[in-house]
């Protein structure tokens, strides 16, 4: 390929065999806001030369874009302005370094998706109990970085919850070698938690040490019709009474997510189809402990209290995996009907109810509008997003976009919430950051870059604004 003087200069300080061929799907991202730019791309083989490329990278001061399986929401992936970077992708540091099931441990390189991790612990007869719907391909080097979240947080934990130790490469090229095995680490500052969630703007995570768990030996899903988001939180609170910790999951559903499905994925099996609003839960318990019972009597209590309007629970593998398909199809209609603006949100679980129903009241005041209100109830955790009125355009919302986006996290905020739940900041929300972070945070995280990437040549632009001056 023939480079300019200056890529050409840098692409021969890289180890041998690491350059791709810069094609489209380095700089794509899934919402397609951005489309990003890139002089080089490099696919390291293993760590040694992910720290040979950071450190020809520090020494020509260009920047560094780390790519898993590009599968982020919020832009951290691709760098549409500036010099053009160097995309670091892990597509090939995709090894299982080990698996020990009796400590409920594996080592799994960055470049790994997440099924595979999943699909070795299965075959260990463990669970690792991250999950989400891009996990086909979503690099779990990308998951700790972005601090993923799932549908099973409520029980399990999100990512860095499921990370004993970490291998990372630093912006000077300096490796830490933390790939413990431990449950307790009393030895100093947290570098692990540190760099998980940064987004790749204070290393490169290359491998991490997994935690597994024995996974339930049955579990029972349903999906129950409810009056209203509080009747659905006290539904969640007598669920966890009865389960004693045994709710994986607990997903609100609203009827237009439902009505959208019915529009545009017709054959996506909706067992309680009129419902306003359902909730899809998991129970998984211990042997002696049929699920299907448990969920049978929750629902029969939860009908007495008036908590529950209707409700079917799952007599099969398959009708267990169509409730899943139907949540995991959301957003997939939402994209096909296509939003005016998309909000992952969380908030205390007691502020939820109220939040809910102030915004639908705000919004529809200020714009003709359809909102499609689901995810993951259990820990707090909203998708919110904006549609046009039927028979409208995107287009049409153009000049209230920013407003309409503001409203909500202001609301949300306001709530004592956050405006990024489990996507991370990224570019789309760096604005949002400078904001609303508490300003004395915010100054310990510019120390922290700056310190740990003197030269900003780390994701340059994503998580933080430059800084002022």
């Amino acid at each position: 390929m023939s480079l300019n003087p200056a890529d050409a200069a840098l692409a021969g300080r890289l180890p041998a065999g690491v350059l791709r061929p810069l094609t489209p799907a380095y700089l794509e991202e899934p919402r397609r806001r951005w489309s990003g730019q890139a002089g080089l791309v490099a696919a390291p083989r293993n760590t040694d030369e992910v720290a040979a490329v950071v450190r020809a990278c520090a020494e020509a001061r260009v920047g560094i874009v780390p790519r898993g399986g590009g599968t982020g929401l919020v832009g951290g992936q691709v760098m549409p302005g500036g010099p053009a970077p160097l995309i670091l992708s892990l597509e090939r540091m995709t090894a299982l370094r080990g698996l020990w099931p009796q400590e409920n441990v594996l080592v799994a390189e960055a470049g790994m998706s997440l099924q595979a991790v999943r699909d070795a612990a299965a075959g260990a007869a463990r669970l690792f109990p991250l999950s989400l719907a891009s996990q086909g391909t979503a690099a779990i080097g990308g998951c700790l970085a972005t601090n993923a979240g799932g549908v099973t947080a409520l029980r399990y934990g999100t990512a860095r919850a499921l990370c004993l130790g970490i291998e990372a490469v630093l912006p000077d090229g300096r490796v830490i070698h933390d790939l413990k095995r431990l449950r307790k680490d009393n030895t100093g500052y947290d570098l692990r938690d540190l760099l998980i969630g940064a987004e790749g703007t204070l290393g490169i995570i290359t491998a991490a040490s997994l935690r597994l768990v024995v996974p339930p030996p049955d579990t029972g899903v349903a999906m129950l019709a409810v009056p209203g988001p509080a009747e659905a939180l006290s539904l969640l609170s007598l669920a966890e009474g009865r389960m004693a910790g045994g709710v994986t999951a607990f997903e609100l559903i609203a009827g237009q997510g439902l009505a959208f499905l019915a529009e545009v994925l017709p054959d996506i099996r909706r067992p309680l189809p009129d419902a306003a609003w359902s909730v899809l839960i998991e129970v998984g318990l211990p042997e002696g402990l049929p699920p299907g019972d448990a969920l049978e009597g929750l629902l029969v209590d939860a009908l007495e209290r008036g908590l529950v309007l209707d409700g079917v629970i799952a007599q099969s593998g398959q009708q267990a995996a169509d409730f899943w398909n139907l949540r995991e199809n959301l957003p997939e209609a939402n994209a096909r009907i296509g939003a005016i603006a998309s909000h992952d949100i969380s908030l205390p679980l007691s502020e939820i109810a109220g939040f809910i129903r102030d915004a639908e009241a705000a919004l529809t005041a200020r714009a003709e509008l359809r909102i499609n209100c689901f995810g993951h109830l259990g820990d707090g955790n909203l998708h919110y997003n904006l549609f046009p009125a039927p028979g409208r355009s995107r287009d049409a919302y153009d000049d209230r976009r920013k407003a309409l986006s503001d409203l909500i996290h202001e609301m949300v905020m306001a709530r004592g919430g956050s405006f990024s739940a489990e996507h991370g900041v990224g570019r789309l929300k760096v604005a949002e950051l400078e904001r609303w972070a508490d300003p004395a945070r915010l100054a310990v995280m510019r120390t922290l870059k700056a310190a740990l990437d003197p030269l900003g040549i780390m994701n340059p632009g994503a998580v933080l604004a430059p800084a002022p001056g």
